[in-house]
């Protein structure tokens, strides 16, 4: 396992969206997607949870760079509620943060999976 990405499954969230087991940092921001996951639903939602400034140019690229500059430290990303994933761009996501975390040391991000 990564250490920049952590799966938790769902079933190991309690009805406060508190770890149960594995240790979701207190401060960590949520990236708030709908039903569907794909490059514009993350970028968008990215955006918002960690604050990205006005430049932001909604492309990979620019992720990276605004995420680095970014004080969050630690994300979470429910994938329980999503019905359709675009893998090719959750991909593309998962290599931001593993690049980012290896470059400098953040984010971690905590993925929660619906149980099997």
């Amino acid at each position: 396992m990564s250490q920049a990405i952590h799966y938790i499954k769902q079933d190991h969230i309690n009805q406060n969206g508190t770890a149960l087991h594995a240790s979701i940092p207190t401060e960590a921001v949520t990236i708030r997607v709908g039903g569907a996951l794909d490059k514009v639903t993350l970028l968008s939602s990215l955006a918002t949870a960690c604050d990205f400034p006005s430049y932001f140019s909604h492309n990979w690229d620019s992720a990276w760079d605004c995420l680095t500059d970014s004080e969050a430290r630690h994300l979470t990303l429910d994938l329980t509620t999503i019905k359709k994933i675009n893998t090719e761009d959750f991909n593309v996501f998962k290599n931001i943060i593993e690049e980012a975390y290896q470059t400098f040391g953040k984010p971690q991000l905590w993925i929660i999976v619906p149980p099997e």
